[in-house]
């Protein structure tokens, strides 16, 4: 009995052995979150972002990539085809809330392409680029990470970054529907407030300049956020262990949906 139980602890463990995974903005937060979880299911893990990461030590390989110039989707899978020859999991991480604040009066056009070509088309870009390997192989799992605000912006913070992350949830629908018959499933996940290297200096900064505790700081930014009924941000691990499923055989007839992981804070149904 107990021999059943360690191999079929080491078979989950091993669940994604062979397969070669690609996580975008994969050298921090949510990404690297992810890419720690996929590498340790047995998945060989190529992440990229813009500047190489200060520790790596799992080993993953890097690619160089500023997603929201047009060439970089190209360099990526080139560098991919060459060294691997295939591809099984594409997880769309790479985005970022990049304009100011104050609702529609501060944005520019400038702002606006900025925040649609990195959370927007660098999604777009990434999957043309690579899709057609899945269509060979008849098989893959795509994951586009998108963010609550794309249900339920907030004007005065994520206007522009809502709507581009909102196109990102319709284009996967269609995504998912176009590819279902090919082997190929796309779904989206979408984080809540989440407690990366960058939100936690976001609430740094807004306790000092507000003088308030950090605590009261998360308080008031899930306040904002319509209350997070499980009064906690979630972690990272929380995102990677929701991924690690959906890009699972466990998960082989789920395709086409938005996965809201925010401690129940979006105030729709």
């Amino acid at each position: 009995m107990f021999a059943t139980h360690i191999l079929k602890y080491i078979s989950m463990n091993n669940s994604l052995k062979g397969q070669i995974a690609l996580v975008t903005g994969g050298t921090k937060g949510i990404g690297k979150a992810i890419a720690t979880k996929l590498s340790s299911e047995g998945a060989t893990l190529i992440i990229t972002a813009r500047s190489e990461p200060l520790e790596n030590s799992l080993g993953h390989h890097f690619i160089e990539a500023d997603h929201s110039k047009n060439e970089s989707a190209d360099i990526i899978a080139q560098e991919i085809i060459e060294k691997y020859g295939k591809l099984d999991i594409i997880v769309n991480n790479a985005g970022a809330n990049l304009t100011p604040s104050g609702g529609y009066s501060v944005l520019s056009d400038e702002d606006w392409n900025n925040e649609i070509q990195l959370n927007l088309m660098s999604a777009v870009r990434m999957n043309k680029a690579l899709i057609p390997l899945m269509i060979k192989q008849k098989k893959g799992a795509i994951i586009n990470i998108s963010m609550n605000p794309a249900i339920q912006p907030m004007w005065e913070i994520t206007m522009a970054y809502s709507a581009a992350k909102a196109a990102l949830n319709a284009y996967s629908k269609a995504l998912a529907s176009e590819l279902g018959s090919k082997g190929i499933r796309v779904n989206t996940v979408s984080p809540g407030l989440v407690k990366t290297p960058q939100m936690q200096q976001y609430i740094d900064t807004m306790s000092e300049s507000s003088g308030i505790t950090v605590a009261e700081a998360t308080q008031s930014l899930m306040n904002k956020l319509g209350n997070v009924p499980l009064g906690r941000p979630g972690e990272p691990e929380e995102v990677a262990d929701l991924v690690r499923f959906l890009v699972s055989k466990e998960a082989s007839y789920l395709s086409g949906a938005i996965y809201q992981i925010d401690g129940g804070s979006l105030a729709v149904v």
